[in-house]
């Protein structure tokens, strides 16, 4: 987290006044630890929200001008809170307007702000910044309006910013988790309905170590389009033997051979298979996570990450790479891709006393394999969106 004492500093630098008036929120990143592509196919996703996240700073002010600035990033705005308008010259800013705007057309009151963003989620490493400064923007806000919100509400809220506002068709996962983290807790959601149950993830001398490709994630898009749209034709060719299917998360693992039967094409069956495959692995994640058996879930990301390589087909040389090499240390409990993929991140659950080790050697052969070099996070489950008290 940003340094408070520093960040109310830099926030009565920008704006003046004094610090009595300024109240402080902080929302994080976030990892799916498993369940990938199963969240628009109506299954079960497997999040933590992490203890790197967005802190914001604000004060109401008595007009409407809404002034937005970041320790992170040169650009600043100021713009009325009365019209909230789409601008890609306005960069990072258009996701707090997001929310202000949704906000204000759900009839919840909006006025003017002074506004200090500080971040420390690593930049481009496919951690949620964007839903984290989603999340805390409406937070605060509704916090600053005297209005209250459950984390269900303020995901949506979220969501639907992205989604209308700025133009980007994503799920809930990425505000849900960022909106509703637990300490030391993974987060089960299942997509369909929304219904969410806290796991907890007792790390017991490991750590979760993401890993960032530093790969240009050129093919994420169409790919990610071209997946959603050979589901939907699965879906509409199984309901001639299952009218009432709506979605592949509905499937269960007993019936995906019968499935797999009344599918056209081998690569509809793969994309299925990882499908149904995947959302039971979140489920038997859940189940040795209980327990607390860190082996048996390790060996679970890695039958992930297989799968998402060979039936769903959205790795590529870098994220494979990253994850073999992730497996050759000892004390490796399991390696996965995290996110989208074709590039991006892995994430990986290490013994504690290698962590260092981890990152010198995978990184240096990585570096090797690639010509890139990557990043790499040591990680803690932390707390969803809260306020930070002075």
């Amino acid at each position: 987290m940003a340094d408070l004492t520093s960040t109310f500093y830099a926030f009565i630098e920008m704006y003046g006044g004094d610090a009595a008036s300024v109240r402080m929120f902080h929302a994080p990143g976030r990892v799916n630890l498993i369940g990938e592509h199963t969240d628009y196919n109506g299954g079960y996703v497997f999040p933590a929200s992490l203890t790197f996240g967005t802190a914001m700073l604000i004060r109401k002010r008595d007009d409407r001008l809404v002034r937005m600035a970041s320790l992170n990033i040169p650009l600043r705005r100021e713009v009325d809170a009365g019209r909230l308008v789409y601008d890609p010259e306005d960069g990072w800013t258009n996701y707090p307007k997001g929310v202000l705007e949704v906000l204000r057309k759900k009839g919840f009151p909006v006025s003017g702000y002074d506004i200090l963003f500080a971040g420390t989620i690593p930049n481009g490493a496919g951690l949620s910044s964007s839903a984290s400064i989603e999340v805390v923007t409406g937070y605060g806000v509704l916090s600053l309006e005297g209005c209250e919100t459950d984390v269900l509400q303020l995901a949506l809220l979220a969501q639907e910013a992205e989604n209308a506002f700025i133009g980007v068709n994503c799920g809930i996962m990425d505000q849900f988790a960022v909106a509703a983290g637990k300490k030391n807790h993974a987060v089960l959601l299942k997509c369909d309905d929304l219904t969410f149950d806290y796991v907890p993830f007792a790390a017991k001398g490991h750590r979760l170590i993401i890993g960032n490709t530093n790969k240009t994630r050129g093919l994420v898009e169409s790919a990610y389009n071209e997946r959603r749209s050979q589901c939907e034709r699965a879906v509409r060719e199984l309901q001639a033997m299952m009218p009432g299917l709506k979605s592949l998360g509905e499937l269960s693992p007993v019936q995906l051979a019968e499935a797999e039967q009344v599918l056209s094409s081998e690569t509809l069956r793969k994309r299925v298979r990882h499908v149904v495959l995947e959302n039971d692995r979140v489920l038997r994640s859940v189940e040795v996570l209980r327990k607390g058996d860190l082996r048996t879930f390790g060996q679970l990301m890695i039958e992930s990450h297989a799968s998402l390589r060979n039936l769903y087909e959205v790795t590529g040389p870098e994220l494979d790479a990253m994850t073999e090499e992730a497996l050759k240390i000892p004390g490796v409990l399991g390696s996965r891709m995290t996110g989208a993929g074709f590039g991006g991140c892995t994430v990986s659950l290490v013994e504690e006393d290698q962590a260092q080790p981890f990152i010198r050697q995978v990184g240096a052969a990585y570096e090797a394999r690639t010509g890139l070099t990557p990043e790499f996070y040591v990680c803690d489950i932390g707390d969803g969106v809260q306020e930070i008290l002075a």
